[in-house]
């Protein structure tokens, strides 16, 4: 690697950065922190690079301050660990002083930690990407020995997928026909096609989302964990896209795959998931009451876009409001506080900590369907007394009132997410 090759990289992102236009994320810095941003490829993680700069910009840096190396450029495929300090050399060859340092996928450098951690040390500030959920296991969050903060990244919420639209909402927009309008019709386009940033200007959205699950699957499933038998891996992320709401295990998710005459081992489907979660493509959810061997081995997954979820759905409607559900708790609370009750009583989602449980119904027009899903809530405040108890339909709204003093609160999952 040659040191003015890394010249030329700098100054290209000092010319580019300061002229792209954004939408900002309500995302506050700590004025010296270090951070590390993960997510899903796409989500949006440069963009929170090029958002911090600009804020930089405005607080009267210059731009000469500025170091954005992008590990993804061609010219740095061949980089090593031990060249990265190619980039300090650069810098001090065209500027004085200490550069503010943004590393974008940097995880494509084996051992990058090490390099990361010495910045810190020296009291650079740095700001680093990456689409690799291992980034930040226990290994690496130890050699960066907590000298980071860690920032998840997903794609859009509702309210800024409407806010990058420029539909803006007051305290009364529900009282204005031709807002509330826009917001449903905005709402039909985020419930099917996801809040991906880029895919809200493109025309064939299916198309994109299909591109995007293919580099996902390559780049970050295939080539990064070295995976030999990629129809196995297809039909497992098929198999879980079809199985959303439902608990499933490994060994049933093995043998549905076996079942088309591919072979796959339990062991690989573990593996699998655990490639699908590190790419950040998936969560999964635990039973709050199942015993330890099972928590495990049988979860609940969910994809973290719908769009990506979608493209894998026929006639879907079902799977994509339960999944748009699980998106806004998860994004909220994370896996440490969200699961699904599964004992005598099945509940789509529940958060012990907040004492609410939340059923994922598309409408309650059934009379059947409704009671199911009303009982369920009532057998569960009888033994985990519930504080707030909803359910979650595509348009239905009311109130319902139970003689144990349960109030069962039905919404509309448009209006919920935008609470």
């Amino acid at each position: 690697m040659e040191k003015e090759t890394v010249s030329k990289i700098i100054r290209e992102g000092q010319d580019f950065i300061p002229e792209i236009r954004l939408f900002e994320r309500p995302i506050e810095f700590e004025e010296k922190g270090n951070y590390v941003f993960v997510g899903v490829r796409q989500c949006g993680k440069s963009y929170m690079l090029y958002q911090r700069i600009q804020q930089l910009l405005r607080e009267g840096h210059n731009i000469k301050e500025i170091v954005y190396v992008n590990f993804d450029d061609e010219r740095l495929q061949l980089i090593k660990a031990d060249e990265l300090d190619l980039i300090l050399q650069a810098y001090a060859s065209m500027n004085e002083g200490r550069p503010l340092m943004f590393f974008d996928e940097i995880q494509n450098v084996e051992g990058w930690e090490h390099f990361a951690r010495r910045l810190a040390n020296q009291k650079y500030q740095v700001f680093i990407t990456g689409s690799n959920a291992k980034m930040l296991g226990r290994d690496i969050a130890t050699t960066l020995g907590g000298r980071y903060w860690t920032q998840n990244v997903y794609p859009f919420t509702f309210k800024e997928f409407l806010d990058s639209k420029n539909i803006l909402l007051d305290s009364h927009w529900e009282y204005s026909t031709s807002l509330k309008a826009s917001v449903e019709r905005a709402f039909n386009e985020y419930f099917h096609f996801g809040g991906f940033p880029e895919v809200r200007e493109v025309t064939a959205k299916r198309i994109w989302l299909n591109e995007l699950y293919n580099k996902i699957f390559f780049s970050d499933l295939v080539v990064r964990n070295n995976v030999r038998n990629e129809a196995a891996l297809r039909l497992t992320i098929r198999r879980m896209a079809e199985s959303v709401k439902q608990p499933i295990a490994y060994n049933r998710i093995s043998n549905l795959v076996k079942s088309t005459g591919v072979n796959c081992q339990p062991n690989s489907v573990t593996d699998y998931v655990g490639f699908l979660r590190d790419s950040c493509m998936v969560f999964s959810l635990t039973n709050y009451i199942s015993k330890y061997s099972e928590r495990e081995t049988i979860k609940k997954h969910y994809f973290v876009d719908n769009g990506l979820l979608n493209i894998f759905l026929n006639d879907g409607e079902t799977s994509l409001l339960e999944n748009l559900c699980a998106i806004h708790l998860y994004q909220q609370y994370g896996e440490g506080q969200l699961f699904y009750y599964n004992k005598n009583v099945e509940v789509d989602f529940y958060l012990p900590e907040q004492h609410t449980a939340i059923q994922a119904c598309y409408n309650m027009s059934d009379l059947q369907t409704s009671e199911r899903e009303i009982n369920a809530l009532v057998k569960l405040h009888a033994f985990e007394p519930l504080q707030r108890a909803l359910i979650i339909t595509r348009d239905d709204e009311t109130t319902i009132q139970k003689d144990n003093g349960l109030t069962i609160e039905v919404k509309p999952i448009w209006k919920w997410i935008l609470e």
